[in-house]
Parts: C-alpha cells; structure tokens; sequence
C-alpha cells in the first residue's frame, strides 16, 4: 500500500518528563523507523494547524477557548490525569490538523493508508471536556471533517487498552459513523460495557467488546478476525479511522492486558486486510502505548505490515 507518516518536530513541545504521556513516546517511535530503515519507504508527511472552526466540528468554541486561555497563562493540569503548558494548545491544534491533513492526502487518492504519529493522543476528550492525557480529540474531529467532505459513512476502529469514551459519545446518536472498540473493563474511564449500542438512528452503531484483566492473544484474535470483517463489510463504509493505542501490550506500565507484540501485529494485520479487500483508505493515529520499547517495535510492524500490504 502507498502509505504516508506523518509527523513534525511540533509535537515534542507538549511535554511533562513526570508523566507517562510525554515527548520520548515519538522519540522512541522515530528512532525505531530509523533503525528498520523504514523512512525510505513511506511518504513523509507533514501535518497543518487545525483552524478553530475545523476543531468545533467535535468541540464548543467556548472549550477551545479555555484551552487557548489555560495554556496562555502558562498552563497545569487540565483535570488530575492531562496536564498542558504554554504549548499545547499549539501542539494540539497540530495533533488535530495531523489527522486532517492524513485524511487529505487519502481523499485525493495520493496515499492508501497513513499513519498519523501525533500527540496529545485524543479519544478520551469529550465535546468540552479535557480528560486521559487528552485535550481535543483528533479522530472524532477527523470522523465529522470526513462527513463535512461528503463521506457518507465512517468505521472507526479502537483497540486502544482505555475506552474512547469521547469518540463514542461524539456519534453515539449518528448512523453515519460506527465506533467500535476492545478495551479492559472495568478500568479506566468507566465506559464502554457491551449494552452501551448507541441511541436513536444512532443504535447499533456502537460496539464495545469488553474485555477482562488478563485477556491476551487469543481473546483478541477471535475479535478482530472474527466479528470485527463482518461489522466492516456489512456497515460498508467509505472510510477507516484506527485510534491506534499500543496500550494493549501485555508489557505496559499502565494496562493489565496479556497481548503480545505477535498479537498486535496480527490484530493490525485484520486491520489492514479488511482495508485492502474493501479499498477503503485507512488512517491510523497514535493514542496509548506507555512502555517505549514496546510502542517503537509495535508501531515500527505497523509500518511494515501497511507496506506490504
């Protein structure tokens, strides 16, 4: 597949070193493309600044401005997880306008697939509310830009360890817009239990596949080789967003997930396959993934695997 990474030296500036979500996580990412000699082979991509207007597709203007105002004055922490400085309402504007301009390049047939590696991940944040080390939330921005352009239906895909109890809520009543997502449960933030199926025209179009404390490779594989083909193809979109959360990894400092990097690769692999049999164009943007050996060697095979696809 003609695949594009995307990434800019911008998304180092939002950073705390005490905290698990800071800049070595696309450090760690970079060095492990270069040393797999993986820049060769995708297109390099650069990402624009999102406009306010372009974020308010997901989010009230009146939030964006506490954001821009938070962070003017310095910034701190935003609830007792997420954290911003003076920079991140920049760096934010960034991590969205990634996925924006990922989803250009797909739209006018340049690219088949591109891998967005941006920061601050995204899918925990709701329509004004800041929260998992997540300030605006990218793929549900991506999700509504998408519709905006004439997309009629989007498949967003979540195998993030957490729950994206924001990209969920954005579309939970909208038939356009299918979110799916495994996920440990219960666990952080609370959400996605297996009745949660939308509301309205929206029922049915939300799947949650709880899975327990210790679930690992098989439990996984069943899901997205077995349930997850059938959800895509009858659903028929024209359009797939992953919030790529490496999270999952039995080896994360922060999950109790048993999922091997073996396990990733085939769970990306279904992915991709489903991707190429249907002809949908595939963006994947960075979420989770704390342990930083882990996130460069997982997000180095996805790499691989969208390039021999």
């Amino acid at each position: 597949m003609r695949t594009g990474f995307l990434y800019d030296d911008i998304y180092l500036e939002h950073n705390n070193r005490g905290h698990p979500e800071n800049k070595d996580r696309l450090i760690a990412i970079m060095q492990g493309l270069e040393s797999r000699r993986l820049f060769q082979k995708v297109v390099k991509v650069r990402p624009r600044r999102a406009t306010v207007q372009e974020v308010s597709l997901n989010h009230d203007l009146a939030y964006i401005q506490e954001i821009h105002d938070f962070c003017a004055a310095g910034g701190g922490y935003l609830d007792p997880d997420t954290y911003a400085n003076a920079m991140s309402y920049e760096v934010a504007l960034y991590a969205v306008g990634g996925v924006l301009e990922g989803i250009d390049r797909l739209l006018n047939g340049e690219l088949e697939a591109v891998f967005c590696a941006v920061r601050p991940p995204g899918h925990h944040a709701e329509r004004s509310k800041a929260m998992g080390f997540c300030i605006f939330n990218n793929v549900a921005v991506g999700a509504h830009y998408l519709i905006n352009r004439g997309i009629k239906k989007v498949f967003i895909i979540d195998f993030d360890a957490h729950h994206g109890n924001g990209t969920q809520r954005s579309f939970y009543e909208d038939d356009r817009v299918f979110y799916f997502s495994t996920h440990e449960y219960p666990f952080y933030p609370g959400t996605g239990s297996a009745d949660e199926r939308g509301a309205g025209r929206g029922y049915g179009f939300t799947y949650n596949v709880p899975m327990k404390a210790g679930a690992g490779d098989e439990e996984y594989l069943r899901v997205y080789k077995e349930i997850l083909p059938a959800l895509v193809k009858d659903f028929k979109p024209e359009f797939l967003l992953v919030s790529a959360g490496y999270d999952l990894h039995k080896d994360d400092p922060l999950t109790y997930l048993d999922v091997t990097t073996e396990g990733i690769r085939e769970i990306v692999s279904s992915i991709v396959n489903v991707s190429k049999a249907l002809s949908i164009p595939l963006l994947l943007a960075l979420e989770g993934g704390y342990n930083l050996r882990v996130l460069s060697e997982c997000v180095a095979d996805t790499l691989e695997i969208l390039l021999e696809a």
